[in-house]
């Protein structure tokens, strides 16, 4: 066993609190992250959700929960293209609903195409539940809103001055501020005939082995003032969550504190570790008298710090799977993609060897002549 690892050990009481701070600042980096990613992702969880390959909408649209009616020819040149399958409109409309103490919320209507070879939400939505929606006035909502709704499947409920039927309960269409509700077409436009006249976008299903940004790029609106933009599905689902990331504010804000997490965790542990130095002067003033040379036991406060990132890092994920499995009891959105822990995991174990750098200054007072005193 090295002599770090012989020491952490031995005294490992007194590094505890630097293994906690690691810890910690990990731990809040880790859940910050994915909440932020889980609650940003639920704006294109209709476009990840979706088989579509292409989508129309209007230009410089920046999400797709923020999109415009189209204009009425929008789509034409996709249905001329040799390579598209199928085109489907796609209609968004905020609501006002009432529950039934009065109460309103602000909904908003994602009107699709029920039919079972419809491609919005083919990847969420089960034949049963396409069924469902194809029934004229039923609507289905994430099963995270219904304490929010106050509602149980079967019931009715008032949008817009219409009754409509709560049908039944998905899972992941949970929206960041009001409702998403889930309708056919024709139901949609029936709860919102004013705006939903032109749908929002028109979901393009290519042909087996087609090219999507060539025909992108066929599609493109080249007028001099276009009207519609199109995207691959891929683009627009990164183009919304970097919209509600970056230029909103949430993601700036989750930055400082994360931030300001990293910087308590490197102070405290480098804290930890000089006083742990300190302590143990005579120690390293007894290796000195004996030949070990100043850069060893740098090397060795260095491998301590590296081991204690490790240990934290353990500790942290650990902790970061239980408040995942918390998290999802109670359907609470959170994303753990790998680059995200990976970053994390490279982040702790950097501010734990540059808190073992900050940490050498006590070692200058490891001099030999100390054990004379």
């Amino acid at each position: 066993m090295s002599l770090a690892r012989a020491n952490l050990v031995h005294e490992w009481r007194r590094y505890l609190a630097a293994v906690l701070a690691l810890t910690f600042a990990g731990l809040l980096l880790v859940v910050q992250l994915a909440l932020l990613l889980g609650m940003f992702g639920t704006v294109s969880a209709v476009v990840e959700q979706s088989r579509g390959d292409l989508w129309i909408g209007f230009r410089n649209t920046p999400s797709v929960d923020l999109g415009r009616p189209l204009h009425r020819f929008a789509d034409a040149p996709a249905w001329r293209h040799p390579d598209v399958e199928r085109i489907e409109p796609y209609l968004t409309a905020y609501g006002d609903l009432r529950r039934a103490d009065g109460a309103p919320l602000s909904v908003l209507i994602n009107g699709i195409d029920a039919r079972p070879q419809g491609s919005v939400y083919a990847k969420l939505l089960t034949p049963g539940q396409r069924a469902a929606l194809a029934e004229p006035d039923n609507i289905l909502v994430d099963a995270a809103d219904l304490p929010k709704l106050r509602i149980a499947v079967g019931e009715t409920i008032e949008i817009n001055g219409h009754r409509v039927r709560l049908a039944g309960v998905v899972v992941g269409i949970r929206a960041i501020g009001g409702v998403n509700i889930l309708s056919s077409l024709l139901t949609a436009r029936r709860l919102a005939p004013e705006n939903t006249l032109a749908p929002t976008f028109m979901v393009v299903t290519l042909r087996p082995g087609s090219d999507p940004a060539r025909v992108s790029e066929a599609l493109r609106d080249d007028a001099r003032f276009p009207r519609h933009q199109v995207w691959q599905s891929a683009e627009l689902a990164g183009r919304s969550q970097s919209y509600w990331l970056f230029e909103t504010g949430a993601g700036t804000g989750t930055a400082f504190a994360s931030l300001l997490a990293l910087i308590v965790g490197m102070v405290i542990t480098s804290q930890t570790l000089s006083a742990a130095i300190l302590a143990s002067i005579k120690e390293f003033a007894a290796l000195r008298a004996l030949g070990v040379t100043r850069a060893a036991l740098r090397r060795v406060v260095i491998e301590q710090a590296l081991w204690i990132g490790l240990a934290g890092l353990l500790v942290a994920g650990i902790l970061s799977l239980a408040l995942a499995v918390l998290g999802d009891l109670a359907r609470v959105e959170m994303r753990f993609p790998g680059w995200m822990l990976g970053g994390v995991a490279g982040l702790m174990l950097l501010i734990a060897i540059v808190s073992g750098l900050l940490a050498l200054r006590p070692l200058d007072a490891a001099d030999p002549a100390t054990l004379l005193r």
